[in-house]
């Protein structure tokens, strides 16, 4: 077991880069098994969840290889579903997008339940209805689920909620099949439209609607290509709120401010002053300098569907939150756990309350205090660092683990900003 020491009060300062989008690459990883031929992914993040993946697709025969530190190399030419790392499937809810990256690679698949963030109930059940509505047959298992794809067919989807992943494997399903496939309430967070750019870069034609609307015209087969994994806007989010609420004066690069438009408009109501400068006209990448404030006041987050605020930021506004004069109130519909993350923040010294499943009040400004938590998932982990960096006195947190698995070397990145953070192993 690992843990996180910081001593809080000091003062962020410099510069610090966003790396490449968790929730892309794990998709894109599964989306290159729709094709025999091999493709090249660049600006990978080296987090513990993209790692597990690649180990899972090699245990079935697929090559996989490091061009550079960030540039892989994936060919899916062999396939072997018999010698799968069931292990790293349970430990990996990015796994369950295996359901979409084989469904033309063999024509049945044994999948294991996924696993994941301790969030609350994270049913597949979105999933397996819509792969239904396209032919694929479901079967219930002691470990997970048996899938037969044998007898698919193009169709018109609604999926019953704004599931990302549903969208995801759909996609991916849908791009092979005869006919066209008309998916409707899709998610269209910026992951799932890299994923669509990679799907038509590898010869697929699918069409973005208005209205979360897809249309996708099946093709015969799948190419190979090349793709770069766009920045990840939810490490963005959580560098600009870090130095928010340490009063520093901080430099975040390689941020997309079109997948965050909503989030930076939501903290400039908070009374965070940040300045923009354009970096990479080609690409729309800026930079982000986030400038000391001397008052930050109350203001109300809910989480909606992209464009809407993103769930996985919903912790780093709880910290903002504290530190803000008046009430706020959060309400995040997604996950039933998710809020968790608040009763550690009391015990730091933070003055909310949970409301109910989904609801919370933060009343601000409160005093933070180092203390021994938990990290319960990888946004709580988040989530905590800001808090431990901000506190008075020694913080440990522990299960570091779970931060790994989306935000990579955090410890030695933010250790370049003035933090004074160290890994320890117990």
């Amino acid at each position: 077991m690992e843990s996180f020491v910081i001593e809080g009060g000091h003062t962020l300062k410099g510069d610090i880069d966003v790396y490449g989008s968790k929730n892309a690459t794990t998709p894109i990883i599964a989306a290159a098994l729709l094709s025999k031929e091999k493709s090249v992914i660049d600006n990978i993040p080296l987090i513990e969840d993209v790692l597990n993946m690649l180990k899972i697709i090699e245990s079935m025969g697929v090559k996989v290889r490091f061009i550079s530190e960030r540039k892989v190399e994936i060919d899916p030419k062999h396939i072997d579903l018999k010698k799968v790392n069931k292990h790293l499937i349970k430990k990996l809810r990015s796994s369950v997008l295996l359901v979409g990256g084989l469904s033309h690679r063999t024509n049945k698949f044994n999948l294991v339940q996924p696993g994941g963030c301790l969030i609350g109930v994270r049913s597949i059940a979105t999933h397996l209805l819509a792969l239904k509505e396209l032919g694929v047959k479901i079967r219930a298992t002691k470990e997970g689920y048996s899938i037969d794809y044998s007898k698919m067919k193009s169709a018109e989807v609604c999926l019953e909620e704004f599931s990302v992943t549903a969208t995801e494997n759909i996609l991916m399903v849908a791009s092979l099949l005869k006919g066209k496939t008309v998916l409707k309430t899709a998610a269209i967070e910026p992951h799932v439209m890299d994923l669509v750019h990679f799907l038509n870069k590898m010869g697929a034609k699918i069409k973005v609607k208005a209205g979360h609307i897809f249309e996708i015209e099946g093709v015969s087969s799948l190419k190979g290509t090349k793709h770069k994994i766009i920045p990840d806007p939810i490490e963005a989010g959580t560098f600009i709120v870090m130095a928010a609420v340490c009063r520093g004066r901080v430099v975040v690069h390689n941020v997309r401010l079109d997948h965050l438009d909503l989030v930076l408009k939501k903290l400039e109501s908070f009374g965070v002053k940040m300045e923009y400068v354009l970096e990479n006209k080609k690409e729309q990448l800026y930079s982000v300098e986030i400038l000391p404030c001397s008052r930050l006041k109350a203001s109300k987050i809910q989480t909606l569907p992209y464009p809407g605020i993103p769930t996985d930021l919903q912790s780093m506004f709880g910290v903002l939150a504290t530190q803000c004069d008046g009430t706020s109130l959060i309400f995040d519909p997604m996950y039933e756990s998710r809020l968790k993350y608040l009763d550690e923040l009391n015990r730091m010294g933070a003055n909310s309350i949970i409301a109910g499943p989904h609801r919370a009040l933060i009343t601000g400004v409160t005093p933070l205090y180092g203390r021994e938590i938990t990290s319960f998932d990888l946004r709580t982990g988040a989530c905590l660092i800001i808090a431990a960096l901000l506190a008075k006195g020694v913080s440990k947190i522990t299960n570091a683990y779970q931060v790994d698995r989306g935000y990579e070397k955090i410890e030695l990145r933010l250790s370049k900003i003035n933090a004074n953070i160290k890994r320890i192993n117990e």
